[in-house]
């Protein structure tokens, strides 16, 4: 039997920690014993209707869901993260062993001590990292280098907007912006996010509680706007996008934590001859998982191993804490990543 993470319908008052079974892992899986994981914030909407609506071709385990994360082998969990020691199922590589230590990206189940994965989506981890470190990195990090790389395809002349550039993927989405030499404008809620994101390299911050968004975008860009954005927040900033993009621009959107529902008119989006797209990462087939974490491995691997590249992280909660820690990203009070640590080194 093992610890693991469990919920009822309702609010964070509703997970808790129980014993269950260890699961067994099938064929071309492995199991990893977790060290440590991350919540994410798609976490913490799980079992929402808006949530439920994003994802309904999908099937989820009703007992662990609230953890598909992203993992390291002496285990890290989260929405994807987690450190473990390798139980190997039929059909993986032989050179996955006990003891190996990896990140991972996961369907679900992280928040647990062990966790099943396929041996394709394990990232070895850095050997200037722990478990702890490596936790932040797999789900926010594949989501940012998927968003940057795969959909808006990132080059050093892009002027790129990033929104909610105090959260894991915005903290992430700014590193790699400016480790391809391009231009970072991060927007977020409060002093310390819009400094943090300056420290990280962000050329602009904006306060969007006491700034004009696309005012500032365009003082910042010389009125020509960006050329790329990174929009998690849908319709409450709809607007200020169209504004600050410029012509032939990139606008790429993976949330709507600003709401879904726009009424505008499309013509302005034509005239502009603007690209948008819509797009998540959990529905994705195994093989796009897999080009991505390689792709991911070669590119931004190697700057985490020379210290470019630094995870973000708020606080380290114990699992049995699970409650707390939702309730820290749900405030949005977090900068950077929630950890949830599971066995100690």
């Amino acid at each position: 039997m093992m610890n693991a993470a469990q919920y009822t319908p309702g609010g964070v008052e509703n997970l808790y920690v129980s014993q269950v079974p260890i699961p067994e892992p099938g064929e071309m899986e492995v199991r990893v014993q977790v060290y440590a994981t991350a919540i994410n914030r798609a976490d913490t909407l799980q079992g929402t209707e808006d949530y439920e609506n994003l994802i309904v071709l999908e099937v989820f385990s009703k007992i662990l869901m609230l953890v598909d994360k992203c993992s390291c082998i002496e285990i890290v969990l989260s929405h994807k993260h987690i450190n473990a020691r390798v139980t190997r199922g039929p059909g993986c590589p032989t050179n996955l062993s006990k003891g190996l230590r990896v990140m991972a990206l996961l369907t679900g189940g992280g928040n647990a001590e062990y966790v099943i994965c396929r041996h394709e989506f394990l990232i070895p981890i850095p050997e200037n990292l722990d478990f702890i470190k490596a936790a932040a990195i797999p789900e926010v990090w594949l989501t940012a280098f998927q968003l940057l790389y795969l959909i808006g395809k990132l080059n050093k002349d892009d002027v790129v907007l990033i929104h909610a550039g105090g959260s894991g993927v915005g903290t992430a989405a700014i590193q790699l912006v400016k480790g391809a030499g391009a231009v970072a404008i991060a927007t977020a809620g409060n002093d310390k996010k819009i400094e943090y994101a300056t420290f990280l390299g962000a050329d602009a911050a904006i306060n969007y509680k006491t700034e004009k968004i696309a005012e500032k975008v365009l003082h910042h860009t010389n009125n020509k706007g960006v050329t790329l954005i990174l929009d998690c927040v849908g319709s409450s900033m709809f607007e200020d996008n169209l504004k600050s993009i410029r012509l032939d621009g990139r606008w790429v959107v993976y949330g709507f934590l600003g709401g879904s529902q726009v009424d505008t008119d499309l013509r302005k989006l034509l005239a502009k001859r603007i690209t948008m797209t819509f797009t998540t990462l959990r529905s994705r087939s195994v093989n796009y998982k897999e080009n991505l974490i390689q792709e991911f491995m070669q590119k931004a691997i190697p700057l985490f191993q020379n210290g470019t590249f630094k995870p973000v992280i708020e606080q380290v909660f114990p699992l049995s804490d699970i409650a707390k820690a939702h309730s820290m990203i749900e405030s949005n009070q977090n900068l950077g990543k929630i950890i949830l640590e599971v066995k100690k080194e």
